[in-house]
């Protein structure tokens, strides 16, 4: 594994290369066509949740996160491959500052040249029609740059500077001629011909051999060193962001959580999240034995993103604010329901009655009937009595029975937003911060 410059991204640059300042990506859901034909909202996933961050001039920012958490919108939003729904992204560039979020297909096509993309699979990003020689050189093509003999000696130079050397063996050759850390090379080479400012790697090196990924980074840091090169490293390797990124930003649900130098999110994690990727990472030795404290369930719908705090109902370190609600009690029921005999779990299915209705987020849920309430709420207590550490509980504000049935009330929670800790900024109610936390929206 590659080793980092002794430079911190601080002393690299301290000018701002993007400032992404509430960035939202949301995409429409597609409802049927009776939903469409009367204009029925079948709702959006936000894809990226209001996102902030300054990208300085000559880092290495890590996007890091699991499948889904909109590491890879954000980073096609910050070149204009996606349209945000409203935020900005101010790219500095020599003639001052562009909104990218807000600029024409026109105005981007001028800033191609300073902004390219690496994606994640080379077999796909490779034309398979065209031999490497036309593949890398025709970004200078489209830019009217270079032709002929020109061309020619540009795309040779670019092989050889990511190490497809001697270029001659490599120009005439097709993708299929080619392993897979070449054919990723031959992609670098094609990146950098036009002399970009900022490479987003997107997953660079997942689809490449365990042999190989290592050779491609330390490349890549080459190549940031010879051109002056700033990266977006997309990735959900937290090893290979830990050797390769200055700063990590760690994504949840569109969301950064939290924020900050490599070496310090490393050495002292603080959003939950964070300590639960982190625990995450295999240990190599067989004699070592390394504490697990994963999340448990899974990833919530990004169409409707818990309240509160996005990752409370994974977190072991949840308490009464971070905003539990109905979706949440339905969960508590399942699992209690999954460690109960057939004849147990269908008498209290009966008496609870359907869970459907705790679909929707609410800070209050109703169960069973008037005449069942009685029993509901011996049921509750029972539930309660399993497991009095279930954070749950920490965020029942009430539990009344009434005409229509059990009434679970819940605390009104908070939505943090990110806050400075130590050196980093987390989004997390565990840390201080200096000003009055807003209510989670949809609290009420």
């Amino acid at each position: 594994m590659p080793t980092k410059p002794e430079a911190t991204a601080t002393a690299v640059a301290s000018d701002s290369l993007f400032d992404v300042e509430e960035l939202e990506v949301h995409y429409d859901l597609r409802g049927g066509s009776l939903a469409r034909l009367f204009g029925r909202d079948t709702g959006v996933v936000r894809a990226v949740d209001g996102v902030s961050f300054q990208l300085r001039r000559g880092e290495v920012l890590g996007l890091v996160g699991e499948s889904g958490s909109g590491k890879t919108t954000l980073g096609r939003a910050l070149l204009g491959l996606v349209r945000p729904t409203s935020g900005a992204v101010r790219y500095h560039a020599g003639q001052g500052p562009v909104d990218i979020a807000t600029s024409s297909n026109r105005e981007l096509r001028g800033l191609r040249r300073e902004l390219q993309m690496v994606f994640q699979d080379p077999n796909a990003a490779l034309n398979p029609s065209m031999d490497i020689e036309t593949a890398v050189g025709h970004p200078l093509k489209i830019h009217g740059i270079a032709k002929g003999a020109e061309l020619r000696h540009r795309v040779a130079d670019a092989l050889e500077r990511v190490g497809l050397a001697p270029a001659e063996r490599y120009m005439s050759k097709y993708p299929s001629d080619l392993s897979g850390g070449q054919k990723q090379r031959a992609v670098l080479a094609r990146a950098v011909i036009l002399g970009p400012e900022l490479l987003v790697a997107d997953e660079p090196i997942s689809m490449l051999d365990m042999s190989v990924r290592a050779k491609i980074l330390e490349l890549m840091l080459g190549l940031k060193a010879d051109l002056g090169l700033t990266y977006v490293y997309i990735t959900h390797d937290l090893a290979s962001a830990k050797f390769f990124c200055d700063r990590v930003a760690i994504m949840y649900l569109g969301r950064i959580v939290e924020i900050g130098p490599t070496d310090e999110i490393f050495a002292s994690p603080k959003h939950p999240y964070t300590k639960a990727l982190l625990a995450a990472i295999p240990e190599p030795d067989p004699e070592r034995m390394v504490p697990r404290d994963l999340p448990r369930g899974e990833i919530p719908d990004a169409a409707k993103p818990p309240m509160g705090c996005h990752f409370h109902p994974r977190c072991p370190e949840a308490v009464a604010q971070c905003g539990w609600e109905s979706r949440d009690l339905r969960v508590l029921l399942e699992e209690h329901w999954t460690r109960r005999d057939p004849a147990a779990y269908e008498r209290e299915g009966d008496l609870v009655g359907s869970l459907d209705k705790l679909d929707t987020p609410a800070k209050e849920a109703t169960l069973g009937t008037g005449s069942s309430a009685a029993e509901v709420h011996q049921l509750l207590d029972r539930i309660r009595g399993e497991d009095p550490s279930e954070p749950l509980w920490s965020g029942v504000e009430e539990v009344v029975e009434g005409p229509d049935g059990v009434s679970v009330r819940f605390k009104a929670g908070v939505d943090p937003a990110l806050r400075q800790s130590d050196g980093v900024e987390v989004a997390c109610i565990h840390h201080p911060v200096s000003v009055t936390l807003e209510p989670a929206r949809g609290d009420g």
